[in-house]
């Protein structure tokens, strides 16, 4: 049965802490309550952890140093992020070496260069679409030109691999605004193609991040622990996919899912509410 948690409590349950970053560590430009103070008091106390995102459109030297603007001192080597997934993806595939469109912006581009991708143009031949981001490129034009040019090679009995990192559907902006993600983009493609191919059931997109199992399997390589806590706020990702690995989950109330329990399947349960990451007054000194 779902449990209220304190952020103390938390911290000193688990060996280890998996941090989910948008509408837990920061909104749209700022961090929120309570997170600066938490990624301070693991970082002094030495407490293994990881923030593990989705997000596939920033290496991880960029969102450090974007996180350190905003006031929290998370180095790079502290992050996972879906792209980094690509590189074993393109490994076990055999897709070194292929030409890849890439819908995203330049951190997408280089995350596929670094898996041993070719980046070619969206109106062009490629074998391999991948969309990284819904940001940083001519949305309706970059999309319009990669699904005619995949239905161009599609209709020529051409196979191109699908890969999406990042499957979230939405994400938290500031002022309580939300906005699509590169899993809504995903879901508008597989749309288009079962129209066009009906009963091609492999016309789909193999998705890398939250909930499927690989980048839980690299965050907890990376902690050394299995006795590790997901925090997150999203039950179809943060809170499902640590559940399906095995680990304990807490859901922070005020992000992008709102949580009943009796219309939550058994699968989405988290283990953890928790009201928020503002620690109890005192502890960090007694910590």
């Amino acid at each position: 049965m779902t449990a209220r948690i304190s952020i103390d409590d938390l911290v000193a349950r688990y060996e280890g802490l998996l941090l989910d970053a948008l509408g837990v560590l920061v909104a749209e430009g700022a961090a929120l309550p309570g997170a600066a103070e938490l990624v301070a008091r693991l970082n002094d106390s030495g407490k293994p952890y990881l923030v593990v995102t989705n997000d596939a459109s920033k290496l991880p030297e960029t969102a450090s140093a974007r996180f350190r603007a905003l006031g929290l001192d998370i180095g790079p080597e502290r992050i996972l992020g879906s792209g980094m997934l690509l590189a074993p993806h393109f490994a076990a595939h055999g897709l070194a070496g292929k030409r890849v469109a890439v819908l995203g912006p330049p951190g997408s581009v280089r995350y596929v260069e670094l898996a041993g991708g070719r980046p070619v143009s969206w109106d062009g031949d490629f074998d391999v679409l991948v969309i990284g981001d819904e940001s940083g490129f001519p949305f309706l034009e970059g999309v319009d030109t990669a699904l005619s040019s995949l239905f161009r090679m599609l209709d020529q009995g051409r196979p191109v691999h699908l890969v999406v990192p990042n499957p979230d559907l939405v994400y938290p902006r500031a002022g309580g605004e939300f906005g699509i993600a590169a899993g809504s983009m995903a879901l508008m493609f597989e749309a288009a193609l079962a129209l066009r191919y009906p009963g091609r059931a492999d016309l789909a997109f193999v998705r890398l991040g939250k909930p499927h199992a690989a980048i839980y399997a690299e965050a907890l390589a990376r902690l050394g622990t299995r006795n590790a806590v997901m925090i997150g706020d999203q039950l179809e990702t943060d809170i499902r996919g640590a559940r399906a690995f095995g680990l304990d989950a807490a859901l922070v109330e005020g992000g992008v899912s709102r949580y009943d329990a009796a219309a939550t399947p058994p699968e989405r349960q988290p283990t953890w509410l928790l009201g928020s990451l503002v620690a109890s007054p005192g502890t960090r000194a007694s910590s």
